[in-house]
């Protein structure tokens, strides 16, 4: 028999799991042995004061894991063959980690880059287009996605890169990727043998940078200068690298763009030796001076140049939506990737960008937003200037979704002001080799008004010393 089963109304587990715990229990220390007999669901309910509802669950349970064996009219009984177990054990507490994770699911802090004005997107245009799709999603919307992507997303992309972005393709050269990582995934898988050489911009994209290392990728840091990526740097330090990772239009992170000359020399480079240009166009909607320039992609006349763009940036990062272009040549073996990699991305969200672009909404959202950016950059360099005068000297550059400043000790000062709540980052860490530059990354997109710039340049400026 059990010992007496008190009911322990402070615990969040039912009563027919507390009781189903005590006969556990007592089978794993010998109080009950195999063959032993049970009391009748009954006489076990009369005698605890249950309901006979909540003896029998704990009963089914325990029979169904093996701990009973049920003899109709002869009773239920511990199974006989039942080796000894041990009682549970209680799980000691999982340790605190320290890993900062690069995404956390958190509210974003002052001066983080990489978001979009979260606070102007359209929320309730979208969830009007998010109901439509559902309401007219038929057997597309539930079965497994293509993994090329939504096949009215990929058209909308082709039509939009055509106009903005100056590139000629089909919707068949396009992929829908879970984000810019995912789609270097399906370039590493699909192009890249174990150990291919890569340049990579010094300073470049920290995420591109670790997805290409972790790939095997063996990295060349080619220096930036004011005309962006130096070609001729590559060429004398990696002559034969089969792939260039590039941010042509807006250098990430100092801002510059790769002159035309350079353009023609990379792509002329890659012809030669059969190479790929990786472009990264990430926020290339946003120039506040003159026209938006266009793809390095566009140039590209013997299908060198593998197109990457994200709606991270133009719309919400929690889409997770980027798109590649392939040479048409090339959309076989990308296909075969992508199908076996299984990168899909969830219907309802291309259904709903794939509305937002076809039905003009994007065009209009990217015009709002050139001029909502334009005022809050102003906002905090002002500010920045006001409160930290010489102490930061600021880039000037021609669009973008942040601005680089220049600062000694930019790790330290860095965290100290994570710290504060403001989330800058540090340009050093953007480096691969030598030639370190020191300054502050900082995102202007979510300053809501030249007041709060002022107080986040203030409690910044405290934080510098």
């Amino acid at each position: 028999m059990i010992l007496p089963f008190e009911l322990d109304r402070s615990q969040t587990a039912p009563i027919y799991r507390q009781l189903y715990q005590r006969f556990r229990e007592s089978i794993a220390d010998g109080r009950l042995r195999p063959g032993d007999r049970v009391p009748a669901v009954r006489a076990l309910a009369a005698e605890l004061n249950l309901a006979r509802g909540t003896v029998e669950a704990a009963y089914q349970l325990l029979i169904g894991e093996g701990y009973l064996t049920a003899r109709g009219a002869a009773g239920t009984i511990v199974t006989p063959q039942l080796t000894p177990v041990g009682a549970p054990t209680q799980r000691a507490p999982v340790a605190p980690t320290t890993y900062q994770a690069t995404h956390a699911g958190t509210s974003p802090l002052a001066l983080q880059m990489g978001l979009p004005a979260l606070d102007a997107f359209p929320r309730k245009l979208w969830t009007r287009l998010a109901g439509r799709q559902l309401r007219q999603a038929g057997v597309e919307g539930l079965v497994y996605p293509d993994a090329r992507g939504h096949a009215p997303l990929r058209a909308a992309i082709a039509s939009y890169l055509g106009i903005s972005r100056g590139i000629s393709c089909h919707p068949e050269q396009i992929f829908v990727c879970a984000g810019y990582r995912a789609c270097l995934d399906l370039i590493s898988h699909t192009l890249m043998g174990p150990g291919a050489t890569c340049w990579l911009e010094e300073p470049g994209y920290f995420m591109a940078r670790n997805a290409l290392l972790e790939a095997g990728a063996q990295l060349v840091p080619v220096p930036v200068d004011d005309q962006g990526l130096d070609v001729a740097q590559g060429i004398a330090r990696a002559p034969e690298a089969g792939f260039a990772v590039v941010t042509p239009t807006h250098q990430s992170p100092l801002g510059v763009s790769l002159s035309l000359p350079r353009r023609l020399a990379l792509l002329d480079w890659a012809n030669r030796q059969g190479s790929w240009i990786i472009e990264d166009d990430y926020d290339s909607e946003y120039r506040y001076q003159g026209k938006p320039l266009p793809a390095l992609k566009s140039l590209d006349q013997q299908g060198r140049v593998l197109y990457t763009g994200t709606f991270s940036k133009v719309l919400f990062p929690g889409l997770r939506l980027a798109y590649l272009v392939v040479p048409a040549e090339q959309t076989p073996a990308f296909a075969r990737q992508a199908d076996r990699l299984h990168n899909h991305c969830p219907h309802l969200q291309q259904a709903t960008v794939a509305a937002f672009l076809n039905e003009g909404h994007f065009a209009r959202h990217l015009n709002k937003m050139r001029g909502l950016y334009a005022r809050r950059r102003q906002w905090l360099v002002e500010a920045l200037h006001q409160a930290l005068g010489e102490h930061l000297q600021i880039d000037p550059q021609a669009g973008g979704m942040h601005v680089v400043a220049g600062l000694g000790d930019d790790v330290q000062i860095a965290q100290r002001a994570r710290g504060e709540g403001i989330a800058v980052e540090p340009l050093s860490q953007w480096y691969l080799g030598d030639g370190i530059r020191q300054g502050l990354v900082m995102g202007f997109t979510n300053v809501l008004s030249a007041e709060q710039a002022a107080s986040v340049a203030l409690r910044l400026g405290r934080v510098i010393g």
